[in-house]
């Protein structure tokens, strides 16, 4: 079993052997190009960046200057020798702020390892680095519920809302829903939304 609280010792310990091991065909390229498209500009806050591949890279080799930020040390400096020219922020994004905003945000397979209440708190930090018009995108789960996964042969845990809730925290925290794609077949089956931030929250 794994519980939120071992999310970032299991990162920290296994993630470098995943990370080399992970499959860098890029599927998510779609959505990374709608996201780029949705954008208000290039500046980009990847939060729960891992190794910066194929995600950051892919971002950066189309012109945009990516901020990632990840919980484990082992990460961000793999994330360095990916892209010694990129800024990397070893810091949890739960109550994150860098004091600067971004012209899209994405929390690809990162964010879902948070506990539902944590979920919840990471909107006003979505928010909080959010320029207006700029793009939004995470990966959840295709209802509410709890999962157990693994990466290097250790078990990491998954939590989402039911998408009504997402919906409203969105709305909430100033973002439209531009998409919402439970289990895309032609994305590895993630469940993905795409949002763009108003700056005039309902």
């Amino acid at each position: 079993m794994s519980t939120p609280e071992e999310i970032l010792p299991t990162y920290e310990t296994h993630g470098p052997a995943w990370a080399r091991s992970r499959l860098c065909i890029l599927f998510e390229k779609s959505w990374l190009d709608r996201l780029l498209n949705v954008a208000s500009n290039r500046r980009v806050l990847d939060l729960g960046c891992g190794a910066g591949r194929p995600i950051a890279t892919y971002l950066a080799d189309r012109g945009c200057k990516v901020t990632g930020v990840d919980g484990a040390a082992s990460m961000v400096e793999a994330f360095r020798k990916t892209l010694p020219a990129a800024t990397v922020h070893h810091a949890d994004m739960r109550g994150l702020d860098l004091g600067e905003t971004f012209g899209a945000l994405i929390a690809w397979d990162s964010f879902f390892h948070l506990s539902p209440q944590d979920q919840r708190a990471m909107f006003p930090v979505f928010a909080r680095h959010a320029a207006p018009g700029a793009a939004l995108m995470f990966t959840s789960g295709p209802e509410a519920g709890e999962a157990i996964g693994s990466i290097d042969s250790q078990p990491i845990y998954h939590a989402s809302l039911a998408p009504e809730e997402y919906r409203a925290l969105l709305a909430e925290n100033g973002f439209t829903v531009k998409a919402f794609v439970p289990e895309d077949p032609a994305c590895d089956r993630h469940t993905i939304w795409l949002a763009k931030y108003t700056a005039n929250p309902v």
